[in-house]
């Protein structure tokens, strides 16, 4: 089998219907958010970059952590994080702060056992090797590729749900889209 194929039958177990179906809430917290903020560290983060990119094009008040435009939260909020390995000290923090705001917590995690998603509101597991994890490599990708190729397909996916539910169609969210390219 070619490097391809290894890595699309490693990518199938996260994108199951049990997975998938973890979809519809986020779409009801996400679909009733305020503001949406989100973070992750590493190339985590760059995953939580493209959400709040896609969050934006639907139409959503999405910013990232850390922007000098990122607004601050409060109740009626929604602070969208990743832990994949289940505890990142800043992402502790900021889900700390977001709470004591009266924000809600979503966190995508492999480890849903972790110090971080134990603490949110809203968990999500996306079942994937991540850079905690690589000790006991089960992914011919590196470190935490894996759990990072299955965050973007995934934000792919709740992104066309929301889409629906919202509806905004194709050609609003292109509006949306920067001509400052």
């Amino acid at each position: 089998m070619s490097r391809a194929g290894q890595i699309l039958d490693e990518l199938r177990p996260g994108l199951s219907d049990d997975v998938l179906a973890q979809i519809p809430a986020l779409v009801r917290v996400l679909g009733n958010a305020g503001r949406i903020l989100c973070y992750g560290v590493g190339r985590e983060g760059l995953m939580m970059k493209a959400l709040a990119m896609r969050l934006y094009h639907l139409g959503r008040d999405a910013h990232v952590v850390g922007d000098m435009t990122a607004p601050p939260v409060g109740p009626g909020d929604v602070l969208c994080i990743s832990a994949g390995p289940g505890d990142f000290s800043t992402v502790a923090a900021l889900l700390s702060v977001a709470k004591n705001a009266g924000a809600k917590v979503v966190c995508f995690t492999s480890e849903s056992n972790g110090s971080v998603p134990k603490a949110a509101d809203l968990v999500c597991q996306l079942p994937a090797q991540t850079m905690a994890s690589d000790a006991q490599a089960t992914s011919i990708l590196p470190m935490g590729s894996l759990y990072e190729v299955l965050m973007f397909l995934f934000f792919e996916l709740l992104v066309l749900d929301l889409r629906d539910h919202l509806g905004v169609s194709p050609d609003a969210m292109r509006a949306n889209h920067t001509n400052l390219e």
